[in-house]
């Protein structure tokens, strides 16, 4: 069962959690053959509606005192672009896409996914240049 980890860490990123709980992108998830979607939502007040078909689960909630098992489970890995998740999901091994928070714009969050990309560890994008997954 392949499963895709969402996490914004302690922040809220309304926009990535609404764009990849979005029915179409539901649909894209689960046409690349995962069967999971597990969205840690932070202090967000977008706040899908968990499900569970034969064929798909979508799990949410907000805090956990560690997401490592949820990292360690994922196939692929979506996150802001907070240092810790970065670090942790790339400790593990994990695929990771980073995407940046246009609102967050001037902070540190761009440069430290600008330099992991460049070395070659993610991929990174911003809800608006796409999550088109």
């Amino acid at each position: 069962m392949k499963c895709v980890f969402v996490t914004v860490g302690t922040t809220s990123f309304d926009d990535l959690i609404a764009c990849v709980s979005a029915p179409d992108s539901l649909q894209k998830i689960e046409s690349l053959g995962y069967s999971r979607l597990i969205l840690q939502i932070g202090r967000g007040t977008v706040v899908p509606e968990p499900f569970s078909t034969e064929s798909f689960t979508l799990d949410v909630y907000r805090y956990k005192d560690s997401v490592k098992e949820d990292i360690q489970k994922a196939d692929l890995v979506i996150s802001h672009a907070g240092a810790g998740s970065c670090l942790e999901t790339l400790e593990k091994g994990k695929p990771l896409v980073v995407v940046i928070n246009e609102k967050l714009m001037n902070n540190h969050q761009l440069e430290l996914a600008k330099q992991l990309h460049k070395e070659g560890h993610l991929f990174y994008c911003t809800c608006s240049t796409s999550l088109r997954l």
